[in-house]
C-alpha cells in the first residue's frame, strides 16, 4: 500500500522553527516528486514547495521563499520541510504529496497521485 506520512507539527511561537517529515513507502521513490502543501482554516489549498525526483529542482510559494527549506533523503525515503522564522500565516494543516510529474508539483495538487494525512503547524503570535 502506497503511504506518505506526514509529521513534525505542532504549536510554535512566531520567529520559531520546525521541521516536518514525509515517510513514503509503496511506491519507488526515486521516480516521484514530492510536494508540500497546506490548507489554513476558511481557504483554498495552496502549493508550499516541491522537490523533484533527482532533487536537483525545487519550488518554493513566493510566501514561504527563503524561509522554508526542503530537502530529500532518499535512502530514507523521507522528505523534510525546515520551516523557519514562522509566522502565524502559516499556521494551517500540511500536507505532503507524491506524483511521477514535477510540473504537477507546481499547482495546488489537484493532479498530485498520492496524499499523506496532514500535520497540523499553529504558529502563536
Amino acid at each position: 500500500d502506497v503511504q506518505l506520512q506526514a509529521s513534525g507539527g505542532g504549536l510554535v511561537q512566531a520567529g520559531g522553527s520546525l521541521r516536518l517529515s514525509c515517510a513514503a513507502s509503496g511506491f519507488t521513490f526515486d521516480d516521484y516528486a514530492i510536494g508540500w502543501f497546506r490548507q489554513a482554516p476558511g481557504k483554498e489549498r495552496e502549493g508550499v514547495s516541491c522537490i523533484s525526483s533527482s532533487g536537483g529542482s525545487t519550488y518554493y510559494a513566493d510566501s514561504v521563499k527563503d524561509r522554508f527549506t526542503i530537502s530529500s533523503d532518499n535512502a530514507k525515503n523521507t522528505v523534510y520541510l525546515q520551516m523557519n522564522s514562522l509566522k502565524p500565516e502559516d499556521t494551517a494543516v500540511y500536507y505532503c504529496a507524491a506524483d511521477v510529474s514535477y510540473f504537477y508539483c507546481l499547482g495546488d495538487g489537484s493532479y498530485m497521485d498520492y496524499w499523506g494525512k496532514g500535520t497540523l503547524v499553529t504558529v502563536s503570535s
